[in-house]
């Protein structure tokens, strides 16, 4: 959806306003600021928290929380159009966690008053948000699941077919992932030497491509295979 000046609507990406007209989702639009933030800055952090809901419009934002030893471990990568943030109205928290631009980021920022008007009194829109929630606890079960129970590469190729599932590839073409072996590391509570070697066998088999920071699943029937063993 594009405003009048062609300016990108970040509310027309978000499933939880796909029943909203175009002029409804230009009311939401033109109501909720927008902020940026450069590659590498907090978006949200123990220290500085912000009550507030937040659209994700452009770029990825890495959630991650700090163990006891203290090492980062990543929950998420977010897409645009996700939503996070501190809002306990709607049962969105952040508990631990942080979030942190890993590209240069566009947000849409709602608050309290702003999410109770326009979100909860529509119940097309509320309805989406009890399911956007059940759907987050689904994902954060699987994802303590992993880290406790399944071996390496079963966990690397769980992880790249929930990255591939958020990353809006084009239709026919192989889905791509733009990430580090850091990154990806980060995500699987890995060391990076050992997600390297795993990423390794994968591309020797034929089911990845890899490039600098960017991942290619070529035999998504593959990956999911192994992501189903346990051993």
């Amino acid at each position: 959806m594009a405003t009048d000046d062609g300016a990108f609507s970040c509310l027309s990406e978000v499933d939880l306003f796909a029943d909203l007209s175009p002029e409804e989702i230009l009311a939401m639009d033109r109501m909720a600021p927008s902020r940026s933030y450069a590659l590498g800055e907090m978006v949200f952090s123990q220290s500085q928290p912000v009550t507030a809901l937040f659209i994700l419009k452009k770029g990825r934002i890495r959630i991650f929380r700090v163990t006891e030893d203290g090492k980062a471990l990543t929950m998420a990568i977010l897409e645009p159009g996700a939503v996070f943030g501190e809002m306990m109205m709607v049962g969105q928290r952040m508990y631990d966690n942080y979030a942190e631009a890993i590209d240069n980021v566009d947000l849409c920022l709602m608050n309290t008053a702003d999410v109770e008007r326009y979100l909860l009194a529509d119940p097309r829109i509320a309805i989406r948000i009890s399911r956007h929630l059940g759907e987050q606890v689904v994902r954060l079960e699987e994802r303590l699941t992993d880290l406790a129970l399944r071996p390496l590469q079963s966990r690397v190729c769980s992880t790249l077919l929930r990255l591939a599932e958020a990353a809006r590839t084009p239709r026919f073409a192989n889905p791509t992932i733009r990430l580090s072996h850091d990154q990806l590391a980060g995500l699987l509570g890995a060391t990076r030497e050992s997600t390297s070697k795993a990423m390794a066998d994968l591309a020797s088999r034929g089911i990845i491509r890899q490039g600098r920071a960017r991942i290619i699943i070529q035999d998504v029937d593959a990956l999911a295979q192994l992501a189903r063993q346990s051993g």
